[in-house]
């Protein structure tokens, strides 16, 4: 099917952003955070990181278990029909206008940012003793997001199926490497192709869910885990647990925006 002028520069938009550098937030967050990553790398025992990085890697394997999957599609639907779109399934939105599904999509940053920076920061007082509840609670607020911002543009991705493709989300969050976008749009085109021919998404690995995301939990946990453990500094702990929070949901937010567009378009052009 043939692209409007507004998707052809939006396609752009994806591409700049494929093969661009980090995003500000994430270099600012690098720099303020370079202190910390060498404290906790020469002070904090191994055992407290290995604690970090094994309730990262729980949650991220409860992504095949259906009971975390907690978004409302009832709320999208109705934020939808506010936009002025006349709406009664998810996937009816698949061939709404992409500029005002791009204004809905936005309208779940803020509200998912600041509920993350709150819980930092409140997590963040308690020091060790909560870094173990702050883990969960800051993945289970950014699940919901990559779900709100996929049903924004017709994908309801409120099945484990699709947890290869909501792991190559948490992966450019943490990461913001060009290879983690690369490998996060590749998984987009397996999708897309899928929708498109009404057939079931599987991942683009083949095999097991450990077969499909082994190598991503622990290159997510590798990039979060270490920042949290900084949150056992007296006094500045609530400061850092707020930052890291801020910092981790909006580079999900801005990664799920890129990819649900790019999935809109191929999904577009298959049909």
């Amino acid at each position: 099917m043939r692209l409007t002028e507004y998707e052809r520069n939006v396609q752009k938009d994806i591409e700049k952003w494929q093969n661009g550098d980090s995003s500000l937030v994430a270099q600012a967050m690098n720099w303020a955070m370079a202190p910390m990553d060498w404290v906790v790398s020469r002070v904090v025992p191994e055992e407290m990181v290995d604690q970090a990085d094994k309730a990262i890697s729980q949650f991220l394997s409860l992504l095949n278990d259906a009971s975390t999957w907690t978004y409302d599609p009832k709320e999208v639907l109705q934020n939808a029909r506010r936009q002025g779109i006349d709406v009664e399934d998810i996937s009816d939105l698949q061939s709404a206008d992409l500029k005002t599904l791009d204004s809905m999509a936005k309208s779940y940053f803020t509200e998912n940012t600041v509920m993350a920076a709150i819980e930092g920061g409140g997590t963040g007082l308690g020091g060790a003793v909560l870094i173990a509840a702050d883990i969960p609670l800051l993945f289970g607020i950014n699940l919901r997001l990559i779900q709100q911002i996929g049903a924004a543009y017709g994908f309801d991705v409120s099945s484990p199926a699709f947890s290869p493709l909501v792991l190559s989300i948490f992966n450019v969050a943490a990461a913001s490497t060009r290879e983690s976008k690369n490998q996060a749009l590749r998984e987009i085109t397996v999708a897309a192709a899928a929708i498109a021919q009404f057939s079931d998404y599987k991942g683009r690995v083949a095999g097991t869910f450990r077969d499909q995301n082994r190598h991503l939990p622990r290159e997510i946990a590798k990039n979060i885990g270490g920042r949290k453990i900084a949150q056992m500094i007296p006094i500045a702990g609530a400061a850092i647990g707020a930052g890291i929070n801020y910092w981790f949901t909006t580079e999900t937010a801005e990664t799920a925006f890129m990819l649900f567009r790019a999935l809109y378009i191929e999904r577009k052009e298959r049909s």
